[in-house]
C-alpha cells in the first residue's frame, strides 16, 4: 500500500515538472500508469494497425487490446507531439513523412526521441463505381479540376469536359479526405503538384522564389463544391460512390482492394492502381507509410515493443498485411525498419522538410 502511494505522488510531481527525454521519467510521467497501447493518426494506416493489434492480442493472452484511433495524420501528429506520459499516444500512424515543423512541435513538448519506421507502401487511389463513367485521367486533369487556383487564377471548372475536351461533360464531384489527412497532403504533393508543373511552367520558378505562393497555385484544394470533404472515414467514401456513380473518390489503395467487387480504379496517365504498379513506382500516386514511436514509452507501456515487433513479422510480401491491402516495401527498406525496431534507433530530423 505504501509503495502505491509513493508511486502516485511521484507521478503527480513528474506530470507538473518539465518533461525530460529520459525513459525512466517517461514512466514516472504517467506513461507507466496506462496498461494498453494507444495509437492515433492516419485512416490509411488504421486497418493495418488494427490487424496487427488483433494478432498481438492473440499472441499475448492477458494483454489488453491496443486502442487505435483514426483521426488523420495531421491531427494525430498534434496529439502525438503534445507530450510524454499516460495522457499522450505511444504511436502515430502516418500516411506521409513527419514534417520538420511537426518534429519541432514534438521537441518543444519533450518528445525528442522518436523512432521512424516505414511499414510499407501505398498508393493514392482514385476510384469510381463499377457503373461509373470509366474516367481515364492524368495529373494535369486532376490539377485543373481540383486545385483552388489553377495557373494562379480561381477555379471555375464545373465539368470534366471543362478541364479536358476529351472527357465527358459530367459534373466534377470528388469525395476525399479532409485537410488533416496525410492522404490529402499526398494527393496535393504527388498528383496536383505534378499536374501543375506540367501545365503551368511558371510554377517552377515560383517554387524557387516563393514556396507559399507555389503551394497556393499548385497544391491548395478548392472549397467551392467539386471537391467534397468526406471526413476521415474512408468507408463512407466507398458508400458515396455506390450511391453516386458519376462521382470519384480518393483514398488509400487498400480501400480499393477491399471493395474491388463494387469499385474500379481510375487510371492515371494510362496506369491503373494495382499492387504491381504501386510497388514498382510506375503509378503516379505511390507513397511510403510510417509508424512514429516514442522511445521514452518503450519500457513504460506494457507490450509496446512486442507490438511493433509484430508489425515487422506481418509486413512481408504475401503476409497478413499484404492480404489486407498493404504494398510490401522493398527488401532493403523492410530490413532497415526491422533493425530500427530491434535496436531502438532514433530518427534523424535533419532529413525532414
Amino acid at each position: 500500500m505504501r509503495r502505491r502511494i509513493a508511486l502516485t505522488a511521484f507521478t503527480a510531481i513528474a506530470l507538473t515538472s518539465a518533461v525530460s527525454a529520459c525513459t525512466d521519467q517517461a514512466g514516472s510521467g504517467g506513461a507507466g500508469s496506462r496498461d494498453q497501447i494507444k495509437i492515433v493518426g492516419s485512416s490509411t494506416v488504421y486497418p493495418f494497425s488494427t490487424l496487427v493489434a488483433e494478432q498481438f492480442v492473440n499472441a499475448n493472452p492477458g494483454m489488453k487490446a491496443p486502442v487505435v484511433e483514426s483521426n488523420g495524420t495531421g491531427a494525430g501528429m498534434k496529439q502525438f507531439c503534445a507530450g510524454v506520459g499516460a495522457r499522450h499516444p505511444d504511436i502515430e500512424n502516418a500516411s506521409r513523412r513527419m514534417t520538420a515543423a511537426e518534429y519541432k512541435m514534438c521537441e518543444e513538448n519533450g518528445v525528442d526521441r522518436i523512432m521512424e519506421i516505414q511499414v510499407g507502401v501505398d498508393g493514392i487511389a482514385f476510384a469510381e463505381a463499377l457503373n461509373g463513367p470509366k474516367l481515364a485521367l492524368t495529373p494535369p486533369d486532376l490539377y485543373l479540376a481540383l486545385a483552388a487556383n489553377p495557373r494562379g487564377a480561381p477555379n471555375t471548372a464545373k465539368t470534366w469536359k471543362d478541364v479536358n475536351p476529351t472527357l465527358p461533360a459530367i459534373p466534377i464531384q470528388v469525395y476525399g479526405p479532409p485537410a488533416t489527412s496525410g492522404t490529402r497532403d499526398a494527393m496535393a504533393e504527388l498528383i496536383l503538384a505534378r499536374g501543375c508543373e506540367a501545365v503551368y511552367p511558371a510554377s517552377l520558378d515560383l517554387k524557387k522564389k516563393d514556396e507559399n505562393a507555389y503551394k497556393k497555385a499548385c497544391q491548395e484544394v478548392r472549397t467551392d463544391g467539386p471537391y467534397v470533404d468526406a471526413g476521415e472515414n474512408d468507408n463512407l467514401i466507398v458508400q458515396k460512390l455506390q450511391s453516386n456513380p458519376n462521382a470519384i473518390g480518393v483514398f488509400g489503395f487498400s480501400y480499393l482492394e477491399e471493395n474491388k467487387a463494387t469499385l474500379a480504379g481510375v487510371t492515371l496517365s494510362g496506369i491503373s492502381p494495382s499492387y504491381e504498379t504501386i510497388a514498382g513506382g510506375t503509378y503516379p500516386g505511390s507513397r511510403p507509410l510510417y509508424l512514429y514511436v516514442k522511445q521514452a514509452h518503450m519500457s513504460a507501456i506494457p507490450g509496446l515493443q512486442k507490438y511493433i515487433e509484430a508489425y515487422s513479422k506481418a509486413w512481408n510480401p504475401g503476409g497478413p498485411l499484404a492480404k489486407r491491402g498493404l504494398i510490401a516495401a522493398p527488401q532493403d527498406v523492410r530490413q532497415a525498419s526491422a533493425e530500427i525496431i530491434e535496436n531502438g534507433t532514433l530518427m534523424n530530423p535533419a532529413r525532414l522538410k
